[in-house]
């Protein structure tokens, strides 16, 4: 899989990014349709504590593209939400292939 990453008012982290390829690899392994990924990660300026860093993934394989934005108080967090919420669309596109 072909992961790209895009930062906006946010340094690049080599960190972050394996954190993020470990985490797609997984999903690529039960889905075998993902063929790429866009990662965004941007900074928001915001009074409150608990948001401000966004993750945002984009899922390109054959159909539609899926696409999940997080907004934590970590990239980490982000990260793991919105893999949490690309995993439940994969869910539901599986489910809905198979019932074809």
């Amino acid at each position: 899989m072909n992961i790209n990453y895009e930062y906006h008012e946010v340094t690049a982290s080599p960190r972050l990014e394996s954190f993020v390829a470990e985490k797609l690899d997984k999903l690529e392994n039960k889905y075998d349709s993902i063929v790429g990924a866009d990662v965004y990660f941007k900074r928001e300026n915001t009074s409150n504590p608990e948001i401000g860093k966004i993750c945002s993934v984009r899922l390109s394989m054959p159909g539609a593209t899926i696409f999940a934005e997080s907004s934590s108080a970590s990239f980490e967090a982000s990260v793991a939400k919105v893999i949490s919420e690309l995993r439940s669309q994969l869910q539901k596109r599986k489910k809905k292939l198979n019932a074809h």
